[in-house]
């Protein structure tokens, strides 16, 4: 009797049940293996950045060959925007507090809805492994530039019939987004530990003024 394992068996190293998939995937396991590789990049890029984060580490963590990265993704670069773009999916909703009320009170919904984002945990995370890996490497910070000019900024722009609608857009953004830099990531205090609405009742009319303001 032949001791040889049955045809298509695999027993040399690296093939045993816990061995990563190679190639493509069957359709049916397409859409699963899509979102491990983005789960398991968002982890990488939070824990190490993007400077260290490699595409076979994302394989790796994914239990998934390199090849199927490139396949769904491409590049480094590519991973990073996929896995972004799904995490900021909640910041993107915001040029919706424009259009919820009037425009004279659109600087408290904007500034309250940019907090309640950074506020929950869920969604904070993953935020800061975004702002961490812009603020510490250019190619992911032009990645976070584009996402955010072409899915948040411009939105909001498109819904002031006002002078200078970019830059009024960009200016408030800029508001926002720098405290919760020194709140969330720098951790300056006393801004750090200040009451969420104390923070929205400063920040509200200086949004509100850069919005519509003379």
């Amino acid at each position: 009797m032949s001791d040889l394992p049955p045809a298509g068996t695999h027993t040399g190293p690296g093939r045993g049940p816990t061995a990563r998939r190679r190639g493509r995937p069957p359709r049916t396991e397409s859409a699963d293996t899509r979102d491990s590789i983005l789960t398991a990049a968002r982890e990488e890029f939070s824990e190490r950045g993007y400077e260290k984060t490699s595409v076979r580490g994302i394989a790796k963590a994914a239990g998934v060959d390199s090849a199927l990265v490139h396949h769904y993704f491409g590049t480094k670069e590519q991973v990073f925007e996929a896995a972004i773009t799904q995490s900021f999916g909640p910041a993107l909703d915001a040029p919706k507090a424009i259009e919820e009320g009037p425009l004279d009170g659109v600087g408290e919904r904007l500034a309250r809805f940019f907090f309640g984002v950074w506020e929950n945990p869920a969604t904070r995370a993953p935020l800061l492994a975004i702002v961490r890996s812009a603020v510490t490497n250019e190619t992911a910070a032009a990645v976070f530039r584009r996402i955010v000019a072409t899915q948040v900024l411009r939105r909001i722009a498109g819904r002031l019939d006002l002078p200078d609608a970019e830059l009024r857009a960009e200016l408030a953004a800029a508001q926002l987004v720098g405290t919760a830099m020194l709140r969330y990531v720098i951790k300056v205090e006393p801004l750090a530990s200040a009451d969420p609405e104390q923070i929205i009742a400063r920040l509200a009319p200086v949004v509100q003024g850069h919005l519509t303001g003379p």
